[in-house]
């Protein structure tokens, strides 16, 4: 029997680097990956097969970056939440951020709540957009609620504390690296890890696809035996 990828993470990488190669600024990158954010998720929101979609769009490293550019992020952000609304709610995708959101502005944090809550209802897709999230930093928040709550730490309480509980079975990154860079480290525990060369703007569902149906022939075995 073939694998199933209920769960489907991506790191986004090669934005900037896509837009160097056309000769533009990096913002140019972020816009367009953008638009393979919109034809990914469509693309999964019409799998029966895929149950949710954990998309690394910030990391809590990412503040590092210069300080025009975390501007231009943050306005992306809120207009690309905006203008999905209606493709979240006719897709029947309901939208979950994960992350530490207290360190967006006021207008953002109403942006991304007002999303959630108008989404909570769709039954489809679950789309999650990582937000300033860091696993390291997710961990510690949750055993720092676990014991402010005064619960025993264990692998079951700490999982059910993080941002998401849910285990990922396929995780995908773009841009030629090979490296988790600080996500889901702890849902990804046995996912079966996909690279490729390509820049996040040029990734295609038809590649997509291709990363999907070899994913479905891995033997996974979970430290067992089969």
């Amino acid at each position: 029997m073939s694998n199933r990828a209920r769960h489907i993470a991506i790191i986004m990488d090669g934005n900037g680097r896509w837009a160097q190669a056309q000769g533009k600024n990096r913002t140019a990158g972020h816009e367009k990956g953008a638009e393979t954010v919109r034809r990914i998720t469509t693309f999964c929101a019409e799998n029966d097969e895929i149950e949710r979609l954990t998309l690394y769009a910030f990391s809590t490293e990412n503040w590092k970056r210069p300080k025009l550019e975390v501007e231009f992020l943050m306005k992306l952000l809120e207009k690309y939440l905006k203008n999905e609304l209606k493709t979240y709610l006719e897709g029947n995708i309901r939208f979950e951020p994960i992350g530490d959101l207290s360190s967006f502005s006021p207008s953002l944090r109403k942006t991304i709540e007002r999303v959630r809550e108008e989404t909570a209802r769709c039954s489809g897709l679950v789309q999650s957009l990582a937000l300033n999230y860091g696993a390291q930093d997710e961990i510690v928040r949750a055993a720092n609620a676990l014991l402010g709550r005064g619960e025993t730490i264990s692998a079951e309480s700490l999982g059910h504390a993080l941002d998401t509980n849910e285990n990922v079975d396929l995780l995908i990154r773009t841009g030629g690296d090979h490296r988790l860079s600080n996500f889901l480290l702890w849902q990804s525990a046995y996912a079966e890890l996909f690279f490729t060369d390509t820049l996040w703007p040029d990734f295609t569902t038809a590649e997509f696809e291709r990363i999907i149906k070899k994913f479905k022939t891995v033997e996974r075995r979970f430290g067992g035996l089969n």
